[in-house]
């Protein structure tokens, strides 16, 4: 146990070292006697004892800019910046450690030298590939599974219009149909491009409004009929270059793709979508339970 919480004693001295799960091994002079607490948990850069706070160790040999960079590595490893990805200020990281700004920039510069962060100028810094995550066993339209991760999630018309249906979709909706394009961004980065064919009804629908409202949401309020049931496939392919320009993506780059049908509760067609993904920040994610016996 750690010393009893006493107000008028001092604080021990204590020595730390790093193991390779970015745990450490704290060992405390404590009333002239040596006392080891194998692997106590790093406490967001500070340590805890006797319940009063320590700042990170300024006489230890391993430099302070690397002992706040180990720390925030850790708590990127342990999801602490999820679901945006953002890690703190760094007025905020300063006041935190009580360090200057330079030692944190080197901390930083550190984490960004190992490919663990990106910094973003204006916008702050960010954990490097974050990766979005689609519960693809739950019905729930692009746009709104980015939100319910607490994303800062937004969509961009590119294309509103009534057009002459693709053959391939005319059993689904006639001769007639709306394109919907929609570029979904995220934290101001595209992720995706988001090409809808919806039932001819939906021409008229209110470009604001679009930009705003998930596909599900704008034919249920339309159609004033819930969506019941959808068909998604996904796969991997090249695309055309226009694609790859609006989402940022390498030339050539070959991207993720969930083509989606869904369907009203009455069985008519309500959109056929496909989604052209970056695949370095998306990641498809697949529920299942054993059957019940």
């Amino acid at each position: 146990m750690l010393p009893s919480d006493d107000p008028g004693l001092e604080l021990p001295q204590i020595i730390i070292h790093y193991n390779t799960s970015y745990q450490c091994e704290v060992f405390s002079l404590y009333s002239g006697k040596e006392e080891r607490y194998s692997k106590a948990p790093l406490l967001h850069g500070l340590f805890n004892l006797n319940g009063k706070t320590m700042n990170v160790i300024r006489n230890n040999p391993v430099a302070m800019y690397l002992q706040i960079a180990d720390r925030l590595r850790a708590e990127i490893i342990e999801g602490t910046y999820e679901p945006s990805g953002q890690l703190p200020s760094e007025s905020q990281i300063m006041a935190r450690f009580n360090v200057s700004r330079v030692t944190v920039r080197l901390a930083l510069e550190q984490l960004d030298k190992d490919g663990l962060i990106e910094r973003r100028k204006g916008k702050g810094t960010f954990v490097a590939g974050k990766q979005v995550r689609h519960q693809i066993d739950t019905l729930r339209s692009f746009h709104e599974s980015l939100r319910v991760q607490g994303f800062d999630a937004t969509m961009r018309i590119v294309e509103m219009s009534a057009i002459e249906t693709p053959s391939a979709f005319v059993p689904l909706f006639g001769t007639k149909c709306t394109l919907l394009e929609r570029l979904h961004v995220v934290n101001d980065e595209p992720i995706a491009l988001g090409r809808s064919f919806l039932p001819d009804f939906m021409s008229d629908i209110d470009r604001e409004f679009a930009e705003e409202r998930p596909t599900y949401a704008l034919l249920k309020d339309k159609a004033g009929a819930d969506i019941t049931s959808a068909e998604i496939a996904i796969g991997a392919r090249a695309v055309a270059p226009r694609i790859t320009s609006l989402i940022a993506a390498a030339d050539n780059a070959v991207l993720l793709v969930l083509e989606r049908t869904s369907y009203f509760d009455s069985g008519a067609c309500a959109e056929r979508s496909e989604f052209f993904i970056r695949p370095e920040r998306y990641k498809f994610v697949l529920g299942n339970q054993m059957p019940n016996r």
